[in-house]
């Protein structure tokens, strides 16, 4: 049991919390071995997401949530359905979600574009900030803000040439997934990933040797436990804590 959602036999129990019925389709856990797979995948396509332009990556991106408007009503009811938002808040945080993809999205890119510094005249040197992406970075989601967050942490991430793993909250599995999987539609194939399970898969997760930062919204005791296993190899971590 964790976070009052109950693991069985590998598969999520993912409770309507209006109905107490289980919702379909079921949720199963990552195993130990997909999750291998699946972070070889992120890895193996890094190199080549990263040398596409930064205005290419960014139009891809923009893309994938022009993608989210489709299933936008179906997003927020799923919302509504995991986690208890009333219908019009939940339609509000999608709508928000894909709003992204005009000024806010400009704005990382802005943030991610070379700065130079001065110089260059003749015999003297040009100082330039070039910002190098670091490799695989994992996103460890909220459940009050399934579809709202997952941009926050991950499009930065995304933008400067990083590929993302997600792994949703258990209390949100499936509403977490569909955003990803909309967004990941609109990118190469191991950009955006999906993992699903509970602290221990996430635990799993980060430490791996395979991947290099470690975004995650959440509790406070959640963020120290994964302070913990980050600092025993020195892996960036961005953590927004309640």
């Amino acid at each position: 049991m964790v976070q009052g959602v109950l693991v069985e036999n590998g598969v999520i129990q993912n409770i309507n919390p209006a109905t107490g019925e289980l919702i379909e389709p079921t949720v199963s856990v990552t195993t130990p071995e997909e999750l291998e797979k699946i972070i070889s995948a992120a890895n193996a396509s890094q190199q080549s997401w990263s040398d596409k332009s930064l205005s290419e990556r960014v139009e891809a991106i923009r893309q994938g949530l022009i993608a989210v408007e489709p299933i936008a009503d179906e997003l927020a009811s799923l919302i509504t359905k995991e986690m208890g938002k009333i219908s019009a808040e939940a339609k509000l945080e999608v709508s928000n979600a894909i709003g992204l993809k005009d000024g806010w999205l400009d704005m990382v890119k802005e943030a991610n574009e070379d700065v130079h510094l001065g110089g260059g005249e003749e015999g003297k040197a040009e100082s330039i900030v070039v910002r190098d992406p670091l490799g695989v970075v994992v996103v460890i989601s909220p459940w009050n803000f399934p579809a709202g967050e997952i941009p926050f942490l991950a499009l930065p991430a995304l933008v400067s040439g990083n590929t993302v793993i997600v792994k949703p909250s258990e209390v949100t599995p499936l509403s977490g997934e569909l955003f990803c999987r909309t967004l990941a539609s609109c990118l190469p194939d191991g950009v955006l990933q999906v993992v699903q399970g509970d602290g221990k898969t996430g635990e799993q997760l980060i430490s791996s040797d395979d991947i290099h930062m470690v975004a995650m919204t959440g509790s406070t005791a959640t963020g120290k436990r994964i302070m913990n296993v980050c600092s025993k190899k020195l892996k960036r971590l961005v953590l927004e804590l309640g």
